[in-house]
């Protein structure tokens, strides 16, 4: 081969490797800027990342998250505080409800933040380690309710529709029997860092004013500026929310974190935009159907592992809905915006676009691409919020005024 042959060919070969590197590069690049790189924009110090497992008590590991947060923003100290001690006492104040109401009322693990909230003010609590860890009294090393709740529903249904004429002391006992076979035995007394305290004492010396905590909501059918119990089935202690328009609702959160408050959120997590890897988009369905050049119908049919892989090719370039007023209500009454997870606020994010998150605590283990946290859109929480606990103290002063708080 000839030296003009062999230019000929090297001016070849690297003609087509210019060719080829810009499509490579612009291929990765377009997953790059897609790929959320998140700047905090506040942070508040939290306790660790817990794990509910196989068991409905996001409303008691979040709560119990917050009140935990609380106590080292007053206190500067970090406690580990039992899920199951609320536990415990919960299903038994329930079950007492639903034989009161001769099984009229839903009796099922999930819960609200007015439930922890209530217990810690009227039974107190008890750290981590005063009480059986989780799955302990079952033998495995995290929470499974499988069982439990199948003795434990059936038990309360017997004894509230029941023809007897009247009933006896005996079913309580045989109910804690059952609830502290699954989870262990509240405490009386223990000991911890070498004082002896009840449950009563310990969540006293945690200085805490349970009076300084409130719950926010945002509806229509209730007047704003007043106080109403939501009308969802966990919330069987009728557990009272101050609701305000939805603007202030967000004022109240963002007023919250930007002074070192924390936020007890219950909310809607089976919309699309909520992933398991750690992120929460309010999708904007038809944008992305325009996207994708189909029509609607076809996107409906997608499974939900088809919707999350389209999502994630967007990344932070998902499409994202405005929320309204009218959108909640209307949410709220067809049944979309249902209750269905508590979690953890505790910061602010934004990503490369400028698009604004809030930084979530979540109670499922570290998992996920945060491992146990996750960015879930402004839009995204605005929507999709039920109800939330605050510190009454973290809230605006105009707002507050107008409460009467």
């Amino acid at each position: 081969m000839n030296r003009r042959n062999l230019l000929s060919m090297a001016l070849l070969s690297l003609s087509a490797i210019a060719l080829a590197e810009p499509a490579d590069t612009l291929k990765t690049d377009s997953i790059d800027a897609n790929k959320p790189v998140f700047t905090v924009i506040k942070e508040i110090p939290i306790t660790s990342i817990k794990n509910q497992s196989k068991s409905g008590t996001c409303w008691d590991y979040s709560t119990l998250s917050f009140f935990e947060a609380e106590i080292l923003k007053k206190t500067g100290k970090t406690y580990d505080l039992s899920e199951m001690f609320v536990c415990n006492k919960n299903y038994m104040d329930r079950a007492i409800m639903t034989v009161r109401l001769h099984g009229d009322m839903q009796f099922e693990q999930g819960g609200s933040a007015y439930d922890v909230h209530y217990i810690l003010k009227n039974y107190g609590i008890c750290p981590e380690e005063a009480m059986a860890l989780p799955g302990q009294m079952i033998g495995d090393t995290l929470n499974n309710f499988a069982e439990f709740f199948k003795a434990m529903p059936a038990y309360v249904k017997t004894i509230a529709t029941s023809d007897a004429k009247k009933l006896t002391p005996a079913w309580k006992l045989g109910l804690q029997g059952i609830i502290d076979a699954y989870i262990g035995k509240v405490p009386e007394t223990f000991t911890y860092e070498g004082k002896t305290y009840t449950p009563q004492s310990f969540a006293k010396s945690l200085g805490l004013d349970w009076n300084d905590y409130v719950s926010i909501t945002s509806y229509t059918h209730h007047p704003f500026w007043t106080e109403f119990a939501v009308e969802v089935q966990d919330n069987w202690r009728q557990g009272m929310s101050w609701n305000v328009p939805m603007d202030d609702m967000e004022r109240i959160i963002d007023n919250a974190i930007d002074n070192g408050y924390t936020i007890a959120w219950g909310g809607d997590v089976s919309d699309d935009g909520f992933t398991r890897d750690g992120m929460a988009v309010l999708v904007d369905t038809k944008k992305m159907v325009d996207n994708e050049g189909s029509d609607m119908a076809k996107w409906l049919k997608l499974s939900a592992g088809e919707k999350k892989d389209k999502l994630q090719k967007l990344g932070v370039n998902v499409p994202e809905l405005t929320p309204t007023q009218e959108k909640r209500q209307e949410e709220f009454d067809n049944w979309e915006l249902t209750d269905d997870h508590g979690m953890l606020i505790y910061g602010k994010a934004k990503d490369q676009n400028g698009r604004e998150y809030y930084m979530v605590k979540n109670s499922w283990g570290e998992t996920g691409e945060y491992k146990g946290i996750w960015y879930m859109t402004k839009n995204f929480i605005i929507a999709k919020t039920m109800d939330f606990t605050v510190n009454k103290n973290a809230i605006p002063k105009d707002i507050r005024k107008k409460l009467n708080l």
